[in-house]
């Protein structure tokens, strides 16, 4: 161990267990300062991420007392005020775990042009991935562009060790670390709580479902899923150690997490994924209706497998993986709108929300991204009768339906007169130039 004091800039890492940043330095010098810089530019995005956001930090902030230490925190921006706690404690060195976004990566330039300046040895750690973005390449190509050779590579690969949990944190002496403000209201009432014991609790009670994951994570009423994708966005969990407790690197669930993986690798290479279309020669031809899209963020576009989506995202800052292609898919195939403004309504509510995943699965069904069959349409209706046969899910989130039995819920427009005029529920969007089959 060096005799000295190290900062480790804590950002989608909010976790003790499997964290290289933390473990290493940790390992590397007597004392070691956990830093999170609450950041203004990033306070406005999303008001359900922020209350997770603040609850993942309370619950770091217990573990890493339990082990001595503490949470430092700042306000501020995260460059400035790493280097000015780096002047006060003396230290001589900064940690952080690499990232992709184009905010994060501008912030790591900045970072090691700081810490150059004031003579700190900056180190980047992996952690944020199962595997590094750059660590995979294809023949003749900087990064892969599909999907199945990127799972064929990433699965034969061999991953880095899983790292323990730091038994001690040491703070320089008399440190003020700072009050974490409680966690803001948030906009979904029935929003998961943030942090990492919940995270691996949920993981523990999870982990018996696996083995049914693949026949049943479709199911839309069924739910089939682990619901641990904002633990692992927040980095409350290490993605490593998920995928090495589901085992099978070729199994349904360990794909998903593959999937993860690729969108990370191709925004390390392409950081516009948000804004330009990724598919070289998309072809974008959008209409621009405002009202439109309030019909579809607010779920009321007289479609039920869609608004039933969009609402249960309101209601939960989630939506099942499926109703997010089927809502997706409507509004860029069906509605014909830009896949952008979907872009920012999903990063707004999803817990989630991620530059790289919600982009990259956006650009995917918009036929912008990488998926190989660009043109590919979702029939919403059709959709709903396999993934939601009878309509429960339906039924929960769309409640002037409840009565409505069956698979008939999916169709309201096609109830007999009777009663299609006790159903207080709006007819389906109109859309210029369009009459799909399913509608009909």
């Amino acid at each position: 161990m060096t005799a000295g004091t190290a900062i480790v800039l804590l950002t989608r890492d909010l976790r003790v267990h499997d964290h290289p940043a933390l473990a290493t330095t940790c390992a590397a010098f007597d004392r070691v300062v956990p830093l999170y810089v609450l950041d203004p530019q990033l306070a406005g995005l999303s008001a359900n991420r922020m209350r997770f956001l603040h609850q993942s930090l309370a619950e770091l902030r217990a573990e890493l007392r339990e082990r001595g230490g503490d949470l430092v925190v700042r306000h501020g921006d995260p460059v400035a005020e790493t280097v000015r706690l780096a002047g006060e404690v003396g230290a001589t060195a900064v940690a952080l775990s690499a990232d992709v976004s184009r905010y994060a990566r501008r912030r790591e330039r900045r970072l090691r042009a700081e810490c150059d300046r004031h003579r700190l040895h900056l180190r980047l750690f992996p952690g944020l991935t199962v595997v590094e973005p750059g660590a995979l390449h294809p023949g003749g190509g900087d990064h892969y562009r599909v999907f199945s050779p990127y799972h064929r590579a990433w699965a034969a690969l061999r991953w880095r060790e899983e790292l323990a949990a730091p038994r001690r944190v040491t703070l320089p002496d008399g440190l003020d670390v700072g009050r974490l403000p409680e966690p803001p209201a948030g906009d979904s009432p029935e929003a998961a709580p943030g942090g990492e014991r919940v995270a691996r609790q949920r993981l523990t009670d999870w982990l018996p479902e696996l083995d049914g994951y693949g026949d049943r994570h479709d199911d839309m009423a069924g739910d089939g899923t682990s619901r641990l994708s904002p633990y692992l966005r927040f980095g409350c969990l290490s993605p490593l150690a998920v995928a090495n407790r589901a085992g099978d690197r070729s199994g349904p669930f360990v794909r998903q997490i593959c999937w993860r993986d690729f969108y990370y690798q191709v925004t390390a290479a392409f950081p516009e994924i948000s804004e330009q279309p990724y598919r070289r020669g998309a072809t974008e031809r959008w209409r621009y209706d405002d009202d439109a899209l309030a019909a579809w963020t607010e779920g009321r576009t007289g479609l039920p497998i869609v608004d039933a989506g969009m609402r249960q995202m309101r209601a939960q800052g989630w939506m099942h993986n499926r109703a997010r292609l089927i809502t997706a898919g409507y509004l860029t195939k069906h509605l014909g709108q830009d896949w952008r403004p979907g872009v920012g309504v999903f990063f707004r509510w999803l817990l989630d929300g991620d530059v790289a995943n919600n982009s990259g699965n956006w650009q995917w069904v918009a036929g912008t991204g990488n998926d190989t069959k660009p043109y590919r349409g979702f029939n919403p209706v059709r959709q709903a009768e396999r993934y939601d046969p009878d309509g429960a899910y339906v039924r929960r989130w769309v409640p002037e339906l409840a009565e409505v039995r069956g698979k008939a819920v999916h169709q309201p427009w096609r109830l007999p007169d009777q009663l299609r005029r006790t159903v207080d529920y709006p007819p389906p969007l109109s859309v210029p130039d369009t009459d799909p089959a399913w509608l009909r």
